[in-house]
This record gives structure tokens, C-alpha cells and sequence, in this order.
């Protein structure tokens, strides 16, 4: 099985040590993946911001750079869903289409593809798991409260797998932490507001860490943490699973 990890600008910039993670993680599940150095973005920031046709070579790039792999493997739903969904736009090829189908969120590739229940370790803290709105409502990787009140999911499973590990029961579990992409710019005061709404959850509820699937919902909510000098230590679930310590 030929793996490629795809790392996202802002991981890649600001949070290195979950791409990091990401690839341990894989490599302790046996997948030895590559690491294209010719990868760059997907293409979502710009056409979150209504420049979709300006993002076509971008795409085209995606395509080219991963072609080649069984499986694209990225610690990002909101990346994964925005290529498998969003690059309808480009020639469909069986390239473009092989590449849309196999690129998968890690978390969904490890319990999916490799078929992992459980991954060995210990994690002694009180857990806030966020729910990404394209992880979650996009990839269906959770269930959605609207459908269900049964919370359950690929990331809350494999987390709970870990010892020690206690999750926190959110007044509102599924809520959307207001980040939205280039939503947070346009729409600031709304977007933090939302957030601080989703911060509080976990504060009121005792969250210790807090933590998701995509490291552009936890550096919104991060950011709240920090202003309000919270003791909350934000941390992507590669990390968690992956053994590093808070």
C-alpha cells in the first residue's frame, strides 16, 4: 500500500508538530508514508473566498502530486472534504477521480483503511473532543445531534480506546466553533463570538484538554483559550493518539 501524507498550509506554518505526530502515528500503525515535498495547498482559502476558477492550477497541482498513491492521508477534514467534494469543478479524469476518492482524514484511514479499533496507551486527563462541521456533517464521521442523540463517532471510539482517558459531556456537543474558514475574517465578531460560546462548553463541563480533528477549529478556539488565560492545553487528536505528552 503506497500512502501519501498530506500536510496543510496552516500545520505546515503554525502547528508542525501535528503533521509530525500524524506521520508517527501512521508509521506505529505499520504504513510508512511519503511525504511529496513538491505538495502545497489544496486550494480552499481561495475558494472559501470566491476565487474557486483562480484555484484550478492548484488543483490541478494536488492532482499531479498524489496521483501516483493508493491512499492521501491528511490530519485535516475540512482539507480532505474540499478535495474530495469540491474538485468536481477540474476535468474529471480517472486521475482527478482516483485521487478525490483516496484521500481520506487520518482518523477516518486508520479506522476505515487499516480497520484500527484501538490504539494502545494512556491518556490520564479529562478530554473536550470538538467536532469539526466538515468532519463531521461532510466526511459523516460523528453522528449529527439533529439525526440522533447517540454520541458516537470514529474519533470519540478511538479515544476512548486510550487508558485513563475521560471525555467530556458537552451541553452542546456538535456545536461549530465559528471558524469557518475565511468566515472568521469576514464575519469576526460573530465567528468569535461562537467560539467563546464553545469554549465555555468545555469550561463549564471541566475540559483539560481539548481537542479535534482539525487544527483550524482548535487555533480558533486556541486563540480564545489564550485571551481568556484558560487552563485548557489545545491539542490535535494525532497527538493524543499518537503518545505526546500535554
Amino acid at each position: 500500500m503506497k500512502v501519501a501524507l498530506f500536510v496543510p498550509c496552516y500545520v505546515d506554518q503554525f502547528y508542525p508538530q501535528v503533521g509530525v505526530a500524524s506521520l508517527q502515528l501512521l508509521e506505529k500503525l505499520g504504513v510508512k508514508a511519503d511525504f511529496p515535498m513538491q505538495q502545497t495547498c489544496c486550494g480552499q482559502p481561495m475558494a472559501n473566498s470566491g476565487c474557486e476558477r483562480d484555484a484550478i492550477p492548484v488543483y490541478q497541482h494536488f492532482v499531479k502530486t498524489f496521483r501516483d498513491y493508493d491512499y492521501v492521508v491528511a490530519p485535516a477534514g475540512s482539507c480532505v472534504y474540499h478535495v474530495r467534494k469540491h474538485f468536481d469543478i477540474i476535468d474529471q479524469t480517472a486521475e482527478v477521480q482516483h485521487v478525490r476518492t483516496n484521500t481520506l482524514e487520518l482518523v477516518d484511514f486508520i479506522t476505515t483503511v487499516l480497520g484500527v479499533t484501538e490504539i494502545p496507551g494512556s491518556f490520564p486527563h479529562k478530554v473536550g473532543l470538538h467536532l469539526s462541521c466538515h468532519g463531521q456533517r461532510g466526511l459523516h464521521q460523528a453522528n449529527e445531534s439533529e439525526i440522533t442523540p447517540v454520541r458516537d463517532g470514529q474519533l470519540r471510539r478511538l479515544l476512548s480506546s486510550l487508558q485513563g482517558i475521560e471525555l467530556t459531556e458537552l451541553d452542546r456537543n456538535d456545536e461549530c466553533c465559528g471558524f469557518g474558514g475565511t468566515f472568521c475574517v469576514a464575519e469576526e465578531a460573530v465567528s468569535a463570538r461562537m467560539g467563546q460560546d464553545r469554549v465555555q462548553d468545555h469550561v463549564r463541563n471541566g475540559t483539560q484538554v481539548l481537542t479535534g480533528g482539525d487544527m483550524s477549529c482548535l487555533m480558533h478556539l486556541e486563540g480564545i483559550v489564550r485571551r481568556r488565560q484558560l487552563g485548557i492545553k489545545v491539542m490535535h487528536a494525532a497527538e493524543l493518539l499518537n503518545g505526546n505528552p500535554v
